[in-house]
């Protein structure tokens, strides 16, 4: 229906999706200025860089696509329009998704695309089947960590409400994060990024396989490879939470 909705009007939405697609590109216009001024950010080369802005543009914007209508369930919450979902012959968790499905957010998956594509063609990867084969891995379990994310944003607003903004800082926050080389940052940041959030299974360990730089953290090789099953465990954690979060509500009593 909203997808229908938003094709009405083919000359706007295609207006909106351009204008989505050139609102995230200014995020890699702040980085192509930064190599303005030096060749090397963090070790990592402006193609480099690039490679990893793409792939966790990719990523959040395949997840935001799917579920970003998940940062609207604290209004539903606190108003009690929550109530209508639950008597509908449909899953809660599907309907919330599908609320105000914008389809327009395939501008910020499409810019993100053109950027990897450009990383790709100035490369110097010596490339093997393994590693051609880690590239759309990294992409979906990439998405399925920034999906699980948001869900895991969701189940945190039925237990306190309208806290979206805590929920962006995870999902947007972490997309900023991880557009960048792991190096600029703080140790104890990348271990957070690691082993509490798991975002750096994003793109942050499966790239330094595919680009041959060193790992952030001097974790073994073989920790580049296990993206999917932390994406695994961190949506079975999101299910969880969101199954306890949803027997939690009570609605408004009005």
């Amino acid at each position: 229906m909203w997808t229908r909705s938003a094709l009405a009007y083919r000359l706007s939405f295609v207006m909106m999706t351009f204008g989505n697609g050139a609102l995230t590109a200014l995020d890699f216009a702040a980085v192509a200025i930064i190599f303005g001024h030096t060749t090397r950010l963090g070790g990592f080369s402006l193609a480099q860089t690039a490679f990893l802005y793409g792939t966790s543009g990719m990523a959040i914007g395949l997840a935001d696509l799917l579920l970003g209508s998940m940062d609207g369930l604290g209004q539903r919450v606190r108003d009690g329009t929550l109530d209508a979902m639950l008597v509908r012959p449909a899953p809660v968790f599907v309907q919330v998704a599908a609320d105000r499905f914008a389809l327009r957010r395939l501008g910020r998956v499409s810019q993100a695309a053109l950027v990897l594509a450009w990383s790709l063609s100035r490369l110097d990867v010596a490339w093997t089947p393994g590693t051609v084969l880690l590239l759309p891995v990294m992409l979906v379990s990439g998405a399925a960590i920034f999906s699980a994310v948001f869900t895991l944003g969701a189940a945190f607003q039925f237990r306190f409400g309208d806290a979206s903004e805590v929920q962006n800082s995870f999902t947007y926050g972490g997309n900023a994060l991880t557009q960048y080389p792991p190096t600029v940052f703080a140790k104890e940041l990348v271990r957070g990024a690691t082993f509490v959030v798991p975002l750096a299974f994003v793109n942050w360990l499966p790239a330094t396989l595919i680009l041959g730089t060193p790992q952030p953290l001097g974790l073994p090789r073989w920790v580049d490879w296990v993206s999917p099953l932390v994406a695994a465990a961190v949506c079975a954690a999101a299910a969880v939470a969101w199954q306890a979060g949803l027997r939690s509500y009570r609605s408004t009593g009005s």
